[in-house]
């Protein structure tokens, strides 16, 4: 049997290796998550809602349906997505609001007009 001495060595040794672990590979879950919310249009409000305990997380869309036809009372409806307004070359879409995705910028930064990608009604 080991002594204690030695499994506090151990422990530390492990610990240093798990440290060492999550320091490499941080960058790359972070760019991994940040493909994965750009791909399904996830935002960071979508994240703090789903934490508060909204159910899966997903944004709450207004039904049709029995209560589709009551009155709120002083609250806002739900409003569901927004049509797309801009569209990019690997089929990327926005719809105009929130901060502008990351390929949009990186296109209007090499000075391609932002209006060069509208969607013509």
């Amino acid at each position: 049997m080991s002594n204690l001495i030695d499994l506090q060595t151990q422990i530390e040794k492990l610990q240093k290796q798990a440290s060492d672990i999550k320091a490499r590979e941080f960058d790359s879950t972070v760019r991994e998550i940040l493909a994965k919310m750009q791909a399904f249009g996830i935002t960071v409000k979508d994240l703090q809602g789903a934490s508060a305990g909204r159910g899966k997380g997903r944004p709450r869309v207004a039904t049709k349906g029995k209560a589709a036809g009551k009155k709120a009372s002083g609250k806002k409806k739900a409003v569901g997505m927004v049509a797309a307004k801009f569209h990019g070359p690997n089929g990327e879409t926005w719809s105009g609001r929130g901060l502008t995705p990351r390929w949009l910028a990186a296109l209007v930064a090499q000075g391609q007009p932002k209006e060069s990608f509208a969607i013509k009604a």
